[in-house]
């Protein structure tokens, strides 16, 4: 009865974020862009314009402002810019750079390329304001700790009358956290050590046990167990140990990063003017009509065939 309920739920929600993201209910094609990637990059496009390009114009000093305030200024709540853009781009360098950039490739061909440059730079005046909004409207508790984000300055901005709105958004923020942030990756970790130690090191562990009439990969449960430890250990600590973590973990992360890519790039030399005409020609193709990829094409494509070892990233 109940996997009847949570499925019927789960198709109810995949098609409407089909809709939203893809411009698809079901198998029919209503828009050729999902209404919400337009009202994205209509947004971005109206605030790159509004402040003058000034994310592009401002980005070196930007840049400088931040490495300068690496040490901060010595309260003892608050974390250093560079702490505060390291626990952003931790966000950032995995599930949207790695894995999303590869199954929206998959899906939408080499076009989807160009619609991920535009959707980047317009992304990036989007950001600006969203930032800009947040410090504006961020109140200090009698604690000294900072509060803001999108339902401080939805209700303060908007006036009280939007709080519904505000609360609205504390709920999808809830559950994109626990999704996105968490299970997404977790799932990705612990499929990929699994892989390793099975198909490499030929660990022989029961593929799954019975626990309270649950079937549970023991291994699986072990990474996850020391995964849910670790970041017990991090957020315990509140938002100074988190900066201070991922001041750490993130520029070797983001140079490791960049230097895989560096790598590729020259190893395929030959290949890049061809592979630049390629996302030219195919940017208004009928494979990139769509500068998004939907939750249900998503999954599709992280999701291995049965019986394969093959290893996802994230």
């Amino acid at each position: 009865m109940l996997a009847t309920i949570f499925g019927a739920v789960e198709n109810a929600v995949l098609t409407f974020s089909d809709f939203i993201w893809g411009g698809t209910w079901g198998e029919t094609r209503v828009l050729p862009f999902g209404p919400m990637a337009l009202i994205l990059l209509g947004i971005g496009a109206f605030y790159m314009i509004r402040l003058g390009a000034r994310p592009l114009r401002r980005f070196v000093p930007a840049v400088a402002e931040v490495w300068q305030g690496r040490k901060g200024n010595g309260e003892p709540n608050a974390i250093t810019p560079f702490q505060a853009l390291a626990t952003a781009l931790s966000g950032q360098v995995g599930t949207g750079n790695i894995v999303g950039v590869a199954t929206a490739i998959t899906i939408g061909g080499p076009g989807a390329v160009f619609w991920m440059w535009v959707t980047a730079i317009l992304g990036m005046a989007l950001a600006f304001a969203e930032s800009s909004l947040a410090i504006k409207y961020r109140e200090i508790d009698e604690n000294g700790r900072i509060n803001g984000g999108p339902m401080y300055y939805i209700r303060k901005g908007l006036g009280k009358k939007w709080t519904w709105l505000a609360a609205i958004f504390c709920l999808g923020t809830m559950f994109s956290a626990t999704a996105t942030g968490g299970m997404i990756q977790a799932n990705g970790i612990t499929a990929n050590i699994s892989d390793v130690f099975r198909a490499d090191f030929g660990l022989q562990v029961a593929n799954s046990i019975s626990v309270l009439g649950v079937s549970i990969d023991p291994l699986k449960a072990v990474i996850g167990l020391i995964i849910c430890g670790l970041v017990f250990a991090v957020i315990i600590g509140g938002i100074k140990s988190i900066g201070k973590v991922a001041g750490s973990l993130v520029p070797s992360m983001a140079a490791l990063y960049v230097l895989a890519c560096v790598i590729i790039l020259v190893l395929n030399i030959q290949h890049i003017p061809g592979a630049f005409a390629m996302i030219w020609e195919a940017a208004d193709g009928a494979r990139a009509s769509r500068p998004t990829v939907t939750p249900n094409e998503r999954v599709a494509a992280e999701t291995p065939a049965p019986g394969s070892t093959k290893r996802r990233t994230a």
